[in-house]
């Protein structure tokens, strides 16, 4: 899972772009892995001793996030749940792996020095202003409860002990929070970046939990134990001991400064706004450090994967435990270009009543802020992972007038406007199965299944199967039909070609089904192959 790259790789233009394309490649998704670059440099011909990079260690893939979870894919939902619902405080240490180096004063703010001497990538060569911290933990405390936060927020490099720092206000980001409180205070807010943590402790950043819980108990809770932490040397928070780089420092409340362009997740370009100015009064380091960084921008991603595998529970959890809506099997984020927010997929059990669709409908675009511009409600044979698979559903299952709501007043969050209002609005829409269909015009699965086998004796390319790839019926199919069906794959088509002739009608008008012109005749039965297995 891991490709080790030993030859001279510039951080400033090579690095992101390498491990990008096997996200937009064409590679599979259980073949992304792991990027660790031993000798980096910059456009300077600047060489980083002892310090090296990583790149899509935490998630190119769910194999690769579940490693770090130590569980398997089927595993996430429940350890997420069960980490929430049971979190362990960390344990308090008095020397510590990433303050082996301590670098303060003249170490960090002199030329070529402080954060200038980190390897830190250019994202999205050609458009970013600068490097910028992807995968830093920003750790910050609430001034009021003490209780800490810890979210990832983008950090705009600009000088030796300078950078500025994103945290997004659309949705509540808890340092912007935490931000806030310390600007009333008229007092500069404590800060600490950590880079390259435990895994269990990196993927408790981009998780959205309430205000007010400390992400490093949740993280225990992963663990199921406590997460040793260390104090900083020059700001009174609690950093993971583990880490590889401690960045330390006071966010200004004051003064603002121009932060970006950056490539964002959500797919375009950042432009430049207004941000936090950080400045660093420590760095402290392991001597052999590693600097993790996230491949973000258009999805896929890491960024997404991380997300993806990490909010889903989440959701399903509300829904079907908190909101008690039992039908719910399942909730999808659409990952590829879309980055996961604006799209909600709510798969429900057949038959759910409308007022559970549409009560699981309100509750998944209401459980976050800027989460479900789009929610859509489908069935189990629907496979969410497949957008033309929902819009198939949409398309056929889905009456406007009745089966489509539109309400007023959503974040738009972080991403491009669509207008001068700064508010969006969200589409529901039900595109469940209201009466039983014919089945899906593909051919058996037992056909199907003897067809992949021959492929494969012919020597043929891979297959990669995409839901559906047999047919399956909906309801509206009987048992006569099947026989007709099992006399046309025996060559006997003949016969049902007599049969259909003893019931020519004499008729003025064509396209009337048979069972209107033939009531008692053989009808439609509930199958009970209904499902299919994505």
């Amino acid at each position: 899972m891991l490709n080790t790259i030993a030859r001279s790789i510039n951080k400033d233009t090579e690095v992101h772009p390498l491990v990008r394309w096997q996200f937009c490649g064409g590679i599979a998704e259980d073949e992304r892995k792991g990027f660790l670059f031993t000798a980096v440099s910059d456009s300077k011909n600047r060489a980083y001793d002892r310090t090296q990079v990583a790149v899509g260690v935490l998630s190119a893939n769910p194999q690769i996030y579940a490693l770090g979870m130590n569980c398997s894919i089927d595993q996430i939902g429940k350890a997420w749940i069960d980490a929430i619902a049971n979190p362990v405080a960390p344990r308090v240490v008095d020397s510590a792996a990433c303050q082996e180096i301590v670098l303060t004063g003249k170490d960090v703010s002199d030329p070529g020095k402080g954060l200038e001497a980190l390897p830190i990538p250019v994202s999205t060569p050609g458009f970013d202003v600068a490097p910028y911290l992807t995968a830093g933990l920003w750790i910050t405390r609430d001034p009021d409860t003490g209780v800490q936060n810890m979210g990832v927020y983008r950090g705009n490099l600009k000088a030796a002990d300078r950078l500025c720092v994103m945290m997004e206000k659309a949705t509540l980001a808890g340092g912007y929070v935490h931000w806030t409180k310390y600007r009333d205070r008229n007092e500069p807010m404590p800060f600490a970046v950590v880079l390259g943590a435990p895994p269990v402790v990196e993927f408790l950043g981009p998780q959205k939990l309430p205000i007010g819980v400390d992400e490093l108990t949740v993280a225990g809770g992963l663990a199921k134990g406590p997460i040793n932490v260390v104090k900083c040397r020059t700001v009174d928070l609690l950093v993971p001991a583990e880490a590889n780089v401690v960045i330390e420092g006071l966010i200004d409340t004051e003064t603002l400064e121009p932060e970006g362009p950056f490539g964002e997740s959500h797919g375009y370009m950042q432009i430049e706004e207004y941000n936090m100015i950080a400045r660093v009064t420590a760095i402290t380091r392991r001597k052999d450090a590693i600097i993790t960084s996230i491949i973000s921008q258009v999805t896929p991603s890491e960024s997404s994967v991380i997300k993806k595998l990490a909010y889903e529970p989440l959701f399903l959890e509300h829904l079907r435990d908190r909101l008690n809506i039992k039908s719910v099997k399942r909730v999808s984020l659409h990952e590829p270009w879309t980055n996961l927010r604006k799209f909600v997929f709510v798969t429900l059990e057949r038959g759910a009543a409308k007022t559970e669709v549409w009560r699981a409908l309100a509750g998944a675009s209401s459980l976050q802020p800027a989460i479900g511009k789009f929610c859509v409600a489908i069935n189990e044979d629907v496979n969410p992972d497949n957008a033309n698979h929902v819009l198939w559903a949409i398309a056929y299952r889905c009456n406007p007038v009745d089966d489509i709501q539109i309400v007023n007043y959503k974040s738009a969050g972080h991403a491009p406007r669509t207008a001068a209002s700064p508010l969006e609005s969200i589409v529901l829409i039900d595109a469940t199965l209201k009466v039983d269909f014919p089945p899906v015009a593909l051919p058996k699965r037992e056909y199907m299944e003897n067809a992949k086998r021959l492929w494969a004796e012919l020597g043929l390319p891979p297959l990669k199967p995409e839901s559906p790839w047999f047919g399956y019926s909906l309801g509206e199919w009987n048992d006569d039909w099947d026989k007709r069906a099992s006399l046309a794959a025996a060559g006997d088509w003949l016969l049902n070609g007599l049969d259909s002739a003893k019931r020519a009608r004499a008729m003025r008008e064509p396209n009337v089904t048979v069972s209107d012109v033939l009531p008692d005749g053989p009808q439609s039965t509930r199958a009970t192959d209904a499902k299919t297995n994505l």
